[in-house]
């Protein structure tokens, strides 16, 4: 059976537990994630840039702002779309498309960027999604992603606060499922060195992985930085289309 990862947010009481969340101060992914795809992106000046699962499209009207070319969101989720359709409404050459990730109809050499925030983690068949990601990045272009580190979908917690950071079943690759913010979320666990094999089978040179090791700057609380310490939150992928 295959799930749908934007299934979680049409539930309208995990959608907006969901953007109250992504309000608290020093949340993860605004402290540890955020940076690291920032400083992957580098300059994106006149880029045609592709989002697989752009959520609200906050971060492409980032994008908009530094002088990309075009943004085109991929997003599955009806009540994100909507968001993402008012954050683009002053933008020309910005757009969402509701769709999920892998029923996108990826135009050939079109995008000199394909980004993908925390979403990848949620798709059952990666080689299927990267070889059209492939196809659609002209010469030269980049595949940049986020997701969730291994260790931690190896062993999701039920909910909640972690108290420990046991590892298990690492190399039990496959689908896992996780309560949290009171909805049922579905993502698929696999390996680092799966991840790096499915880019690799698809083409791409892959260029760059990084971890979400905390940056003091980054905090205002030194507990929480000392506890962003123990383990990595997340994986981060750079892989190129050859010229």
């Amino acid at each position: 059976m295959s799930y749908r990862g934007s299934e979680f947010y049409d539930n309208e009481s995990n959608f907006e537990k969901y953007m109250l969340r992504r309000q608290w101060q020093e949340n993860a992914n605004d402290t540890l994630e955020k940076p690291v795809i920032s400083q992957l992106l580098g300059d994106i000046s006149d880029q045609h840039i592709l989002d697989l699962g752009c959520g609200d499209a906050g971060y492409g009207t980032e994008l908009l702002d530094k002088g990309c070319s075009t943004y085109v969101g991929i997003e599955g989720s009806r009540n994100m779309v909507e968001a993402a359709s008012s954050s683009l409404a002053a933008y020309s050459n910005g757009t969402v498309v509701h769709t999920m990730i892998e029923d996108y109809t990826y135009p050939p050499d079109a995008y000199d960027l394909v980004l993908s925030r925390l979403a990848i983690h949620y798709l059952q068949d990666i080689e299927h999604v990267f070889r059209c990601i492939h196809k659609t990045l002209k010469p030269n272009g980049r595949l940049i992603f986020s997701v969730e580190h291994p260790v931690i979908t190896s062993t999701l917690q039920p909910s909640g606060t972690r108290t420990n950071w046991v590892v298990d079943h690492y190399f039990n690759e496959g689908y896992r499922e996780q309560q949290w913010l009171g909805g049922t979320v579905h993502k698929y666990h696999r390996t680092v060195e799966a991840y790096f094999r499915a880019m690799q089978k698809a083409g791409f040179i892959v260029e760059q992985l990084r971890e979400s090791k905390p940056v003091r700057e980054n905090f205002t609380n030194d507990e929480t930085y000392e506890r962003r310490l123990r383990i990595p939150l997340f994986l981060f992928l750079v892989g190129r289309k050859n010229a």
